[in-house]
């Protein structure tokens, strides 16, 4: 999987840049680097249809992470993963807002980092299991073309979003624990960190009108669903 795949990797501190391009490589893949936001901004846009995944830090100096990943969303739909040191959930909110797909905080364990990575490439690469369209009261969700509209109004989400919200609707009057939730959408194990999952069910919910924001309910201290 790893072979030919392109990362473009946007890190300011040189010695984590680094440290990062010699483990990807080790591993297979090629690794374009950039040091600065509006570098890495123009590489991504130059090189859009070339680059499989966008590593991503947060904080950068000419152009913030935030705004460098949003900036590509408005032209692309690669797949975005943000480094960052922040790990409060504002900030991973506002990852999200911009239109990213994952995100790291540091310090990791290289490790982690491969393996988002190697699930991100495998849930790009998967065929959508059917061509029809997916239907729960107001929501539609063509499966094929990875919209999703709500009483026929389309609803942009991101990649995530969409197979997050496919999940539930999948699975619905099935409560979908966190680990279950995180093996399907990421492909992560479940030593894994769970509160993505919250972080992003968050943000799906505010993305939906308030028509459908109550869909997805939370069953404490086992993971969500959504009821006929």
């Amino acid at each position: 999987m790893c072979m030919n795949k392109r990362i473009l990797l946007i890190e300011d501190e040189k010695n984590i840049a680094r440290f990062i391009e010699l483990e990807l490589s080790h591993e297979g893949f090629s690794v374009s680097t950039c040091f600065d936001g509006r570098e890495g901004l123009q590489k991504a846009l130059e090189e859009n249809m070339k680059i499989d995944v966008i590593l991503l830090d947060v904080m950068l100096p000419g152009l913030n992470g935030i705004e460098v990943c949003r900036r590509i969303r408005s032209h692309s739909q690669v797949p975005i993963i943000l480094i960052t040191a922040r790990d409060a959930v504002m900030d991973r909110v506002a990852g999200l807002d911009a239109g990213a797909d994952d995100y790291i905080v540091k310090p990791f364990a290289i490790e982690e980092l491969l393996a988002r990575i190697r699930s991100i490439l495998r849930r790009t690469a998967a065929a959508p299991e059917s061509r029809d369209l997916l239907k729960y009261k107001n929501i539609t969700i063509d499966q094929a073309a990875y919209t999703a509209y709500v009483d026929e109004k389309m609803i942009e989400l991101t990649k995530t979003e969409f197979d997050l919200l496919r999940l539930l609707i999948e699975n619905k009057n099935r409560v979908c624990t966190r680990d279950h939730i995180l093996e399907r959408v990421w492909g992560y194990q479940s030593d894994v960190e769970t509160n993505v999952v919250d972080v992003y069910i968050r943000h799906l919910r505010a993305k939906l009108p308030d028509s459908a924001s109550t869909y997805i309910e939370t069953v404490r201290g086992v993971g969500y669903v959504m009821r006929e």
